[in-house]
C-alpha cells in the first residue's frame, strides 16, 4: 500500500468520526437511543421517551419479564437483557380474546397466531377472553411472525422502558434508509439493541 492510500483512508476515517461526533452533539447529551434489528418493527434507530405514557397505536420498548425473556433467549429470538419494540394494540378496559389462532380486540379480529416458529417449534399460546386491567398492555406488531401478545398475552406497563419514535429506519433489507425528521433527541446517550 502506498502513502496516498493511507492518507485517503485516514482522512475518510477522520471524516466518519467527525460526522458521528457531530450527530451525537446534535442529538444532545442525554439521548437514550435504541437500535432495533428485528423485522417485526422497522429496523433502525429509535429515540426512547422514558416516562411517556403508553397509548394505543404507538411503539414502546419493553423489557420482557424474566420467564418470557429466558424463553426468548433459549429460542434465540433475542439476546439477554434485550428489549423488544412493539406497538400498543390495547390498554386498560379493552377486551382481548384468543380463539384458536384468531386474536381479537373489542370483538374485532386483529391478528392471527402461528402454530410454529420458523424453525418448526411449537409457539406458546393462551386462550379465552379477558378485559385488560389498569397497567396492562396488549402488544401487537403487523408482521404475522412477530413474537408478541398473540403468544404471551398482555404485559404489565412496568416492563415498559418508554415509548419510542423512529429516527432512521427501513422496512425491508433492500429498502433505502428513511430519516424521520420529527425525532428530536434529548435523553441520555445510551444505545440499546432490540430484537424480535
Amino acid at each position: 500500500m502506498n502513502r496516498a492510500f493511507y492518507r485517503r483512508a485516514t482522512l475518510s476515517a477522520a471524516a466518519g468520526f467527525a460526522i458521528a461526533f457531530a450527530a451525537i452533539a446534535a442529538i444532545g447529551p442525554r439521548a437514550r437511543l435504541l437500535w432495533n434489528s428485528s423485522a417485526s418493527a422497522p429496523v433502525g434507530l429509535y429515540r426512547v421517551h422514558v416516562g411517556a405514557r403508553p397509548r394505543r397505536g404507538i411503539f414502546v420498548a419493553v423489557m420482557p419479564p424474566p420467564g418470557l425473556a429466558a424463553f426468548m433467549v433459549q429460542r434465540r429470538y433475542l439476546g439477554e437483557n434485550t428489549p423488544l419494540i412493539k406497538r400498543v394494540a390495547a390498554t386498560a378496559s379493552a377486551r382481548v380474546c384468543r380463539a384458536g389462532a384468531i386474536i381479537s380486540i373489542n370483538g374485532v379480529a386483529r391478528a392471527v397466531a402461528l402454530a410454529q416458529d420458523r424453525e418448526g417449534r411449537a409457539l406458546p399460546g393462551w386462550s379465552g377472553c379477558r378485559t385488560l386491567e389498569r397497567g396492562e398492555l396488549f402488544l401487537l406488531n403487523a408482521p404475522a411472525d412477530s413474537f408478541d401478545s398473540r403468544y404471551f398475552g398482555p404485559l404489565s406497563d412496568q416492563t415498559m422502558i418508554g415509548t419510542v419514535t423512529p429516527i432512521l429506519t427501513r422496512v425491508v433489507p433492500d429498502a433505502p434508509w428513511r430519516w424521520h425528521d420529527n425525532a428530536t433527541v434529548h435523553a441520555d446517550k445510551e444505545v440499546i439493541h432490540a430484537y424480535r
